[in-house]
């Protein structure tokens, strides 16, 4: 009776939450940096329409938004690193979980101490 396999990467382990997350967070970033380059060149085309974009920029939705956002980016950002990691250091493949666990608390660490400026921001306190 074959036996089944003990694991790779990608079988709901780590790995493929992290491959996951990788490619959630890249294809966030990038309609945000799309929308973000249609309503910069706004600007050219109506002044006041681009004033009125950026005014509906300033409600409680989009700093909460703000939020996962910078979170994105930072988790994109460093799990990036611990992909090159893995791609070109001899070891990376055998230390990739404990690089996630390292990115995560890194991500952890800097959401903690960014997060509770952004909701005073965003609410005004």
């Amino acid at each position: 009776m074959p036996t089944r396999p003990a694991g790779t990467l990608y079988r709901g382990k780590l790995g493929m939450w992290s491959w996951v997350l990788h490619r959630i967070t890249g294809v966030g970033i990038y309609f945000f940096l799309l929308v973000h380059i249609l309503d910069t060149a706004l600007v050219r085309v109506s002044p006041e329409a681009y004033n009125s974009v950026m005014a509906t920029y300033k409600t409680t939705i989009i700093g909460l938004a703000e939020i996962g956002l910078v979170g994105a980016i930072l988790f994109h950002a460093f799990n990036g690193i611990r992909v090159t990691l893995i791609d070109f250091w001899s070891k990376g493949s055998k230390y990739q979980n404990q690089m996630f666990w390292v990115v995560l608390a890194i991500w952890v660490v800097l959401m903690a101490a960014w997060v509770p400026r952004q909701l005073m921001h965003t609410f005004g306190a």
